[in-house]
């Protein structure tokens, strides 16, 4: 049974809740889920539509369409800016450093078991029984404690949700296995390309040190998800090792293997690789967790070191994995009045490593990788 139509932060009310159980199965565990419920049913989730159809779509927008919902840029890319005046504002404070990936979890700061009840959309957690299903095939290891979806409440736009994984656990926000591949399985159960699922690490913009991921519906392919791209590997377990090319923001795509476990493996060997060596990224979980973009980048370094142009400080835009991705939430009306693929790209080139850096941290995730099959 697919996962109900996650709900837009302005339709949830208390009024509106209900309870509902699914549950899952493997190994003896299954999960419990508490969803709330506003009248919206699966209608909301067109899935016979493709990517590309609906990028054309967009681009054919009326000039009145595109001023009420967003802006698509012209140009190569097709960027997609959204004004949101005084977002940076409104949301709730960065309370770590931003120069190091890894920071241990402080309960005296805010944390997401201190969020009011009424953000919280559905849970899942290990059941006594299985008489219905939610997700299928789901390790025991991920139902040992209850995970949360939380609205937003600082959404960009529609759907714009928060995904915590054992959430009583804790956790600082830093992948491990179970967690990236429980974001998979969330990915995978929306079942629309529209749907994806993003990670930012410390230093990588995110802005609470408790683990989460991001969830948001975007009906429009992503510049990132249509960017050239240029093979690098395949493994052994048929995951293929890709690097996007032309394209402002230099990063791997990860794709294949023989199941979304094998695909989910590889990928969080790879962040926690990066995280222990203080390298901050972004992830973007695409096309229902077929395939993956991983962007490693060093604005907030380049913030601290002073050496970010003061151009794009005073936009204040932070290159989340939604901006790194091609959705750029811009804060001033000035700035979204003069949006250009131009200026957006210099930006991200800005947030992106170098060639040389990249071509650098390739060479040592390829090595990590070799290392970590021999010892295997």
């Amino acid at each position: 049974m697919p996962i109900s139509p996650l709900l837009a932060p302005h339709l949830v009310s208390s009024a509106a809740f209900r309870a509902r159980r699914h549950r899952a199965r493997r190994g003896g565990a299954s999960l419990v889920v508490a969803e709330r419920k506003t009248g919206m049913d699966n209608k909301s989730f067109d899935l016979s539509c493709s990517l590309r159809k609906e990028d054309d779509n967009a681009l054919n927008l009326s000039p009145f369409l595109r001023k009420l919902f967003k802006e698509v840029l012209p140009g190569k890319h097709n960027f997609v800016a959204t004004l949101i005046e005084g977002r940076d504002q409104k949301k709730r404070p960065t309370q770590f450093e931003m120069n190091q990936v890894l920071q241990p979890f402080d309960s005296a700061k805010f944390n997401f078991t201190k969020v009011n009840p009424e953000e919280v959309i559905f849970t899942f957690e290990e059941a006594q029984n299985d008489t219905e299903k939610y997700f299928d095939n789901v390790p025991h290891a991920v139902a040992t404690s209850s995970s949360s979806i939380l609205i937003n409440v600082s959404p960009i736009g529609y759907c714009h949700v928060l995904l915590i994984p054992r959430i009583h656990d804790c956790l600082p926000q830093r992948v491990d296995k179970e967690s990236f591949l429980l974001a998979m399985y969330v990915a995978r159960e929306a079942r629309n390309p529209f749907f994806r699922v993003g990670y930012n690490s410390l230093g990588g913009f995110a802005t609470i040190n408790h683990l989460h991921f991001q969830a948001y519906y975007l009906k429009v392919q992503y510049p990132v998800e249509k960017a050239p791209m240029e093979k690098i590997t395949t493994l052994g377990n048929g995951v293929s090792i890709i690097q996007l090319a032309q394209y402002p923001v230099s990063g791997f795509v990860f794709e294949g293997g023989s199941c979304l476990e094998d695909l989910s493996d590889v990928v969080s060997k790879i962040c926690i690789f990066m995280q222990d060596n203080n390298r901050p990224f972004n992830v973007l979980i695409s096309e229902s967790g077929k395939r993956i973009f991983l962007l490693p980048q060093c604005y907030a370094q380049k913030q601290a070191l002073g050496e970010a142009s003061q151009e794009f400080l005073d936009m204040r835009i932070n290159p989340a994995v939604w901006e790194l991705g091609g959705h750029l939430v811009l804060k001033r009306r000035k700035d979204y009045d003069e949006a250009s693929e131009a200026t957006l790209s210099r930006f991200l080139v800005q947030a992106s490593l170098s060639e040389l850096e990249f071509q650098e941290l390739k060479s040592c995730i390829l090595e990590f990788l070799a290392s970590a099959t021999t010892e295997k």
